[in-house]
């Protein structure tokens, strides 16, 4: 994993100095190496920070083609480089390094841009090609690594982190509509919380010509229809064997590296699943990370120990107290570039120092089996929304709630979906559970902004917003009602929060690579064509994962009930996450930022010490909306007019 920073300028002059500056700002994400290269003429340029892990001693970039024409700059890790390059080999095509990142150039001068097809892993990639004037920028299929751009002054410019176009002149302000759909969790893909400040979508590529940019959609997941899911007829038995062959080889493909691999763990089916198959798959014992913390509801290590001890990995537990999140929040914040809804975020940022730390510059991550397989309690809601008594659909619904005690606070299963999803039920015909839940949270939060804020986006519907960016007609209409929520949340949520706040923002905080095999597009594939009852079956999420992976996970686990990843909220005045929010949202800070009512805020602060612990647990989600903003607008110094 690596970070880059590209330009594509308008106008001619020099912007060495300015840009070398730039660049330092993402060398976190990569110490081993820091390379330039520019045009002749003054007018590309690319720059890179190198995480080596994969052709160590001869791995730099920018890479150029022998003729000096065609440039490239790779973040991430590209599965299945060996066979391609031995095939190209045997086409004639010589390379210069070891490298997996070379072979995406050299498929880029066989295919242009139609090379990404062949690609499979977590990347962003810019290329730049003298010969036509262009840069072209790759964005994985799920949206794994980031890939921001800008275009500005003329210039366009892509890099790894927004903190690189500031730095390079983009100015910092706010984006009113898209902090409008951030308070609802559906922030449109392609859109940031900063004012002129892009992504290239998941499974995207762009395009930058004369001062513009274009996408280009290359990969969309393709879920069965219900005819479709009809006629499959396969047992649970037949299922769980191909579902296990598939993830085995995205496995084994990201055991490849030329460093130690290690794994995160928790002591959920996800990341024990990881480890259990990597764990076969390895002749020395795979050191596994785990955050403990001091509330017992919150803390997983002693599943994590024992599913650690069972498959013959070793385990190495991390402390993280509510002083620890409090002291780091600022940095994490910084590092996501976007908001904080809990202190899981913090609690990475921490896992990764330590892993860092301990030496280590891969791990395998459990993310994604959760969006593939539906593994949160709204989409369970969603299931059993289909059983047509409505007592029997009312018992399991209490059921599913009092078991699991971490959520209630976020989660109410007879909540009625407010007025401002009307646009939703619009669209779909109905209106998925998440949605539901965190417009409650959206309304709260919502409730506290500046009126000169408020104003002009009090006819905005942040929902219709969302779906208009979305193929909602050809990928969600005629599918089964798990799959609709999961494919709108796969396409808001996971690359918007999900792969930031708990994973590459994070992990490259630490220069620590994170590699997701649940997010392998043959994986999410094979998921996108299972029957609904191989996801969910009755309470049990995950039903599929669970049945193909019992003989490397733990009985207790293979039982175990989704437990959403969260920090403890704070309990009492004396927490020290509960005195960095009053510090912060009762002082000056506050009074700078041009969103929230300052006024407003503090009366809601003076009335947390009144709540009971499951109030406490859904209020914690506001003060997080408003701790993280405050620090983000002192951060990165964002101008007092947001755009």
């Amino acid at each position: 994993m690596c970070g880059f920073l590209t330009l594509l300028a308008g106008r001619p002059g020099s912007r060495r100095d300015r840009f070398d500056a730039a660049l330092a700002t993402l060398e976190h994400r990569g110490p081993d190496a820091t390379r330039t290269w520019w045009s002749t003429d003054q007018r590309m340029a690319l720059g890179h920070t190198r995480l080596s892990i994969i052709g160590l001693d001869d791995g730099d970039q920018p890479m150029s083609t022998e003729d000096g024409r065609v440039h490239a700059v790779v973040n991430g890790e590209l599965y299945g480089y060996q066979r391609q390059r031995s095939e190209l080999r045997a086409q004639g095509v010589e390379f210069a390094t070891e490298s997996d990142s070379e072979v995406a150039l050299r498929l880029y001068l066989r295919h242009g841009a139609g090379m990404v097809h062949q690609l499979r892993g977590e990347f962003a990639i810019v290329i730049a090609d003298e010969r036509s004037s262009a840069q072209y920028a790759f964005r994985d299929r799920f949206g794994i690594k980031p890939l921001f751009y800008a275009v500005h002054d003329g210039d366009v410019i892509f890099a790894s982190e927004i903190k690189a176009l500031l730095a390079l002149g983009v100015p910092a302000r706010w984006d009113t509509s898209a902090y409008l759909s951030e308070m609802y969790l559906v922030r449109p893909h392609q859109r940031t919380l900063f004012a002129g400040i892009h992504t290239v979508p998941p499974g995207h590529y762009a395009i930058a010509h004369d001062g513009g940019v274009t996408l280009h959609p290359y990969w969309d997941a393709d879920y069965a229809t219900a005819e479709e899911l009809a006629a499959d007829d396969r047992s649970d038995a037949e299922a769980a064997a191909q579902f296990r062959e598939v993830l085995a080889d995205a496995m084994r493909e990201r055991l490849v590296a030329d460093v130690e691999v290690a794994s995160y763990l928790s002591g959920g089916i996800d990341s024990c699943a990881v480890l259990g198959l990597a764990q076969q798959m390895n002749d020395r014992p795979i050191r596994a990370f785990t955050i403990t913390f001091d509330d017992e509801m919150y803390d997983e290590s002693v599943q994590a120990e024992r599913q650690a001890a069972h498959v013959g990995a070793t385990f190495t537990p991390v402390p993280v107290a509510t002083a620890d999140l409090a002291a780091n929040y600022a940095d994490a914040v910084s590092h996501a570039e976007t908001l904080f809804v809990n202190g899981h975020g913090v609690a990475k940022y921490l896992l990764s120092r330590a892993v860092r730390d301990a030496g280590i510059k891969v791990v395998f991550t459990g993310e994604g089996a959760d969006e593939m397989l539906g593994g949160y309690p709204p989409f369970r809601q969603d299931l059993l929304a289909g059983i047509d008594d409505p007592a029997e659909r009312e018992a399991a619904l209490a059921r599913m709630i009092e078991s699991n005690p971490t959520v209630r606070g976020l989660f109410d299963a007879d909540a009625e979906a407010p007025p401002i999803l009307d646009g939703v039920r619009d669209r779909l015909g109905w209106v998925p559970a998440w949605m539901t839940g965190f417009s409650t949270a959206g309304n709260a939060t919502r409730s506290l902004f500046r009126r000169e804020f408020a104003e002009p986006l009090e006819n905005r519907d942040p929902y219709r917003l969302s779906l208009d960016h979305l193929p909602i007609e050809q990928a969600v209409h005629g599918r089964a009602r798990l799959d609709q929520a999961l494919y709108i949340w796969n396409r808001t949520q996971l690359p918007n929060f999900i792969l930031t706040f708990l994973s590459d923002r994070m992990e490259m905080a630490h220069s620590v690579e994170g590699r997701v095999p649940f997010l392998d597009h043959h994986v999410a594939e094979f998921c996108a064509r299972l029957p609904s009852h191989l996801k969910i079956r009755d309470l049990r999420e995950k039903h599929i994962l669970r049945e193909a992976v019992t003989d490397c996970v733990i009985p207790a686990v293979l039982d175990r009930e989704k437990l959403p990843f969260a920090a403890p909220p704070a309990r009492n005045a004396q927490d020290p996450m509960h005195e960095l929010a009053m510090d912060v949202l009762t002082g000056p800070a506050i009074d700078a930022q041009p969103i929230f009512e300052p006024a407003t805020v503090r009366a809601f602060l003076d009335r947390l010490d009144d709540l009971d612990h499951i109030d406490r647990t859904g209020a914690d989600f506001v003060v997080h909306r408003l701790l993280s903003t405050t620090l983000l607008h002192e951060r990165f110094e964002m101008s007092p007019d947001p755009a």
